[in-house]
């Protein structure tokens, strides 16, 4: 695999023809947010002819559009001035705290403790469901623009989640009952080697573990590495490992992230997919909608529809958090939500299995059911899909219609409606 990243990453948009303009815009978002991609990437997926348009070019390459305006003055001023390495570095260091690096309290409410000790590299919002970010784990294959957890790739140790220690993390599990679902996450778990990942997975199927009996894998690389399923070298130990996690009982879920049809276009990924789906695990796939990639109605219908036809589930319909780049990749919920009905509309009920659009809000999964009108007044009608508080899941409530609202902190109770905490 070949990456390309900072000034490589230049090199490459230069030798693809992009302006010296542009370059320059390049270089000055780059050094807030973080921004790879691979070969893969750049020779199956972007569309080169469209580009700077392409929407696989607009997920993985920056855009000036990406920082808001007086931080990508203050960085362009600075580096058309020549300033020093560690004046940059404090800049881009100062732009990432006003950029809300950890959103929905992740880790203000979000990490547990061990004997009195917070736990790093895990997350426990949900009773079922822990999250756990090894450390070996924080990068990806290539990085999408609108990543939520962008932070995690920004070489600020402050920002960055990550677990150190196996036997912690499953001793705090092991002590948990009411702990069903294990999360591994990051950055992306498929980066790292089998043989690592099997240390991190194999202690989960220890007998005191008896009650975890799904195993979570949060990738991309289905989209953007295919060949950690296929050729690379250490590919079917991976696959085995699914199958082990299988044999001992264990409901393995792989959960890809795609975020428009293009992605599930390759014959590599498709046998990608079809070995996956060999060893007994199941794919789901979930994306953000998201503004100048896949904000229309007939992407979403084109994508569920092909993941049916593949053996994946579609699952989630996020939208985008309200971090790092949202004033770019954002979309106003009353669009969210009819990109949402308009897809729905094109499929058959085997694609209707994803759900949404979804805000995952710091009290929880928050979806919008829909719009109407109640006693004169436009109002979302919102419900609880998840929650720190298991007694809200599933209730429902009103907020008043915006149009302009993004995100869950834009809206406020309508009517008199009761409101999630």
């Amino acid at each position: 695999m070949k990456v390309y990243s900072h000034e490589r990453l230049a090199r490459l948009a230069a030798g693809r023809g992009m302006s010296e303009e542009y370059l320059h815009d390049l270089r000055v978002v780059s050094s807030v947010l973080p921004f790879k991609v691979n070969d893969y990437v750049v020779n199956e997926l972007i569309d080169w002819s469209a580009a700077p348009d392409d929407p696989i070019f607009r997920l993985t390459f920056p855009h000036r559009d990406m920082l808001p305006e007086p931080i990508f003055e203050h960085l362009s001023q600075l580096m058309q001035s020549s300033a020093e390495p560690a004046v940059l570095r404090k800049a881009a260091l100062d732009a990432h705290a006003q950029l809300n690096p950890n959103p929905g309290a992740q880790v203000s409410a979000n990490v547990p403790t061990r004997h009195g000790r917070r736990l790093e590299g895990v997350q426990h919002k949900y009773a079922e469901t822990v999250l756990i970010f090894p450390a070996q784990g924080q990068t990806c294959h290539a990085y999408c623009g609108y990543c939520f957890r962008w932070a995690q790739f920004v070489g600020n140790s402050e920002l960055k989640q990550a677990a150190p220690d196996v036997a912690e993390v499953m001793a705090y599990v092991a002590a948990d009952p009411n702990v069903t679902d294990l999360l591994f996450t990051g950055g992306d778990p498929m980066i790292m080697s089998a043989a690592v990942l099997d240390r991190w997975v194999s202690p989960a199927l220890a007998p005191e573990l008896e009650h975890v009996r799904t195993l979570r894998f949060g990738t991309k690389a289905l989209s953007y590495w295919p060949a950690r399923f296929t050729t690379d070298a250490d590919a079917d130990d991976l696959l085995r490992l699914f199958e082990r996690c299988v044999a001992a009982g264990k409901h393995v879920a792989v959960m890809a992230h795609f975020t428009h049809p293009r992605e599930l276009e390759t014959p590599l990924v498709r046998e990608a997919i079809r070995r996956i789906r060999a060893t007994g695990a199941v794919i789901r796939a979930q994306a953000p909608v998201t503004a100048h990639v896949n904000d229309r109605a007939e992407d979403w219908a084109t994508l569920w529809q092909g993941l049916v036809e593949v053996g994946a589930i579609p699952y989630y319909m996020f939208v985008e958090r309200d971090t790092g780049a949202q004033s770019y990749f954002g979309v106003p919920l009353v669009k969210a939500l009819q990109v949402y009905t308009d897809a729905v509309r094109q499929v058959s009920g085997l694609a209707r299995t994803a759900r949404g659009p979804v805000m995952s809000a710091a009290p929880g999964k928050v979806l919008i059911d829909g719009t109407m009108t109640v006693a004169g007044t436009d109002v979302f009608s919102l419900r609880m899909l998840q929650s720190r508080d298991p007694a809200q899941v599933g209730r429902q409530f009103l907020a008043h219609l915006d149009p302009g609202a993004e995100w869950f902190s834009d809206l406020r109770p309508a009517l008199g409606s009761w409101w999630p905490r």
